[in-house]
């Protein structure tokens, strides 16, 4: 699982009075605060957490080349290094927007993936999510945990990330480092993320340790991530190198974790060109994600793309992005007190709550897991016939369960 979201990231970037709001959240220090609170859209990206998940699949080429590889060591530098490379889009400090219970995001025509992720839980908040193309299936339960410092956030990821590759059929298991946001209050606002990166082959054992190293002083060490790709013996097999914000190479190296004589680094991932002077500092793949191009036909209701108070916020009408972002809040509270009221539970439509329990680093956690309904789903309505001349910008979101829209989604 990743940082999909920075909770409570730049709560008061650009608001006068940080004297008073310091005042206010000093309470809170120590305390998890990933929904105490209910933000100003000026610090918002025009994304949900659901669609920061989909980000994640950017370079997932180096997984197609994970799968094609014989090398079992480079197999997991391969993968590895997908793991490494969004953290150059996770440098972000704007906070995505929560989804609703029961909000979905899908995403096509991107290295022939199949990509759907819901909101299966609001508290607490958590996330799921199931891609796949030809080479790799990739599972998801995302759950945050916050620990609030005075000036800064810790960010810890409760979460249980899976890959498996299907050529091979090893199942690769992945723990990330926490993350720090730093100056929320005074100063400029900055990510980091100190700490071990873990990769785990559950098949074979062998694994790979990356270490990002911690920002020093004027920026010392800031974007460097250095380990290796261990054997299941844990001898170290490949050195692995780079920055998580321009590129990662790998050498081989010799018992002591030293290169091989008559070898050399080899580059196998850099960061593709962003768009100048972007306001939101997105890459070109993160306009993708908002993009009704990489949408399926026939699109769910409950999509990301449709709430109002993102797309408000997208075009820049912050107002209108506020209004619209309370008004689902408190539909989601009166969807709630209807549930409670029948005696009912929500259920997830594309992912079914596990009876397992996993132990992360940072708590336990409850696994969901893909329930195989949405390859059903579109396979159904890729093979129809039926053309699909609907403007979908213009549908009204709606991942309501009680709504009497909810069964046309």
């Amino acid at each position: 699982m990743y940082i999909t979201a920075y909770a409570l990231l730049d709560i008061l970037i650009n608001l006068q009075d940080r004297d008073s709001y310091w005042k206010m959240m000093n309470k809170y220090i120590g305390s998890d605060v990933t929904s105490l609170v209910t933000l100003p859209v000026i610090i918002f990206e025009p994304m949900t957490m659901l669609q920061k998940m989909a980000e994640l699949m950017e370079y997932c080429e180096l997984l197609d080349k994970a799968d094609e590889c014989e090398d079992p060591y480079m197999r997991m530098v391969y993968a590895s290094t997908w793991a490494v490379s969004v953290y150059f889009a996770y440098q972000r400090t704007w906070k995505p927007f929560n989804p609703i219970l029961g909000e979905t995001y899908e995403m096509v025509n991107h290295q022939g993936i199949t990509f759907i992720s819901e909101q299966v839980s609001h508290h607490p908040p958590m996330g799921a999510a199931h891609c796949e193309n030809a080479h790799f299936t990739y599972d998801i339960t995302s759950k945050l945990k916050t620990k609030f410092l005075g000036n800064s956030v810790e960010v810890y990821p409760v979460g249980r990330t899976r890959v498996t590759l299907k050529k091979s059929g090893v199942m690769l298991e992945l723990v990330p480092p926490p993350t720090k946001v730093n100056n929320l209050i005074f100063g400029r606002t900055w990510v980091d993320s100190p700490g071990e990166m873990v990769m785990t082959n559950l098949t074979t054992g062998d694994k790979v340790v990356l270490y990002f190293q911690p920002c020093g002083w004027f920026g010392a060490g800031r974007y460097e991530v250095d380990g290796y790709a261990y054997s299941a013996a844990e001898e170290p097999k490949i050195m692995i190198t780079g920055k998580w914000n321009q590129s990662m190479s790998c050498q081989p190296c010799d018992q002591e974790g030293d290169p091989l004589p008559g070898t050399e680094l080899k580059e196998i991932w850099r960061v593709a060109p962003t768009p100048p002077g972007d306001k939101f500092q997105y890459t070109h793949f993160a306009h993708k994600i908002n993009n009704f191009d990489t949408a399926p036909k026939k699109l769910l209701t409950s999509d990301s793309r449709l709430r109002p108070d993102r797309y408000a916020l997208e075009k820049g009408d912050m107002s209108k992005s506020g209004s619209e972002k309370s008004r689902l809040e408190e539909q989601q509270r009166a969807e709630k007190r209807t549930r409670e009221a029948k005696g009912e539970q929500f259920t997830p439509r594309w992912f079914n709550r596990t009876d397992e329990i996993s132990p992360t680093p940072w708590g336990d956690l409850e696994v969901y897991e893909y329930n195989g309904k949405y390859t059903e789903h579109r396979a159904a309505i890729d093979s129809s016939n039926v053309a699909d001349d609907t403007d979908v910008s213009s549908t009204e979101f709606n991942p309501w369960q009680y709504s009497s829209s909810s069964s046309s989604q």
